[in-house]
């Protein structure tokens, strides 16, 4: 039941927002979203299972972001400048984006275990949020590979990507390190315009 599904983790990031996630109850979520406390366990398992899809949910929510921004400009300095924007926009927007990216959790976050956990569901959805999650170099590395290939273009072998998948990785860390200690100005494009200014991007 995948409106339910949403509805449960959107009833839970809410609680989230409100409380930390060692104070956020199962039946709390559950009233919320407006299920049985039995569907939520028939959903997602546990507590823990919640927390994993959440994380999950939002690190594809920022993903789908990064694919948009390339998808929104012709020239790869823009479109490299548009995942940075997105990039530190949806860590500063999103605790749990920011926590993906940096590895820094916090004691109001839930820190689901990065490798794969057991899982006998029959649920597409319960089966993938039980698989294991990038750790933040695992993120940045994935970033790094989508925005070399759109980058790089079809068709072009993959040694021909060394020199994208160098600039698109500058230009995700220097975003991570906006994150962290945002500029003075607040202008990420401008920083990453003049990063990219002596990189060799096609």
């Amino acid at each position: 039941m995948p409106a339910a599904r949403e509805s449960l983790l959107d009833a839970a990031y809410t609680a989230l927002t409100r409380r930390p996630w060692s104070a956020v109850r199962m039946v709390d979520v559950a009233a919320a979203a407006g299920v049985s406390r039995q569907t939520l366990h028939n959903e997602f398992g546990s507590k823990d299972g919640l927390a994993r899809a959440l994380v999950r949910r939002e690190a594809d929510g920022y993903l789908a972001g990064v694919d948009r921004a390339l998808a929104a400009h012709a020239d790869p300095r823009d479109r490299l400048t548009a995942v940075a924007e997105w990039t530190v926009s949806s860590a500063r927007g999103n605790p749990l984006v920011r926590a993906v990216l940096t590895g820094s959790w916090g004691d109001r976050l839930p820190a689901p275990a990065l490798p794969a956990v057991p899982s006998g569901s029959a649920v597409p959805a319960r089966r993938r949020a039980d698989g294991p999650l990038p750790s933040p170099a695992g993120f940045v590395a994935l970033v790094r590979d989508r925005a070399a290939a759109v980058i790089a273009g079809p068709g072009v072998p993959g040694s021909d990507t060394a020199e994208p998948a160098r600039s698109c990785e500058l230009v995700i860390r220097l975003a991570l390190s906006c994150v962290a200690a945002p500029p003075a100005d607040d202008d990420v494009a401008d920083l990453v315009r003049g990063a990219l200014h002596r990189q060799p991007v096609p």
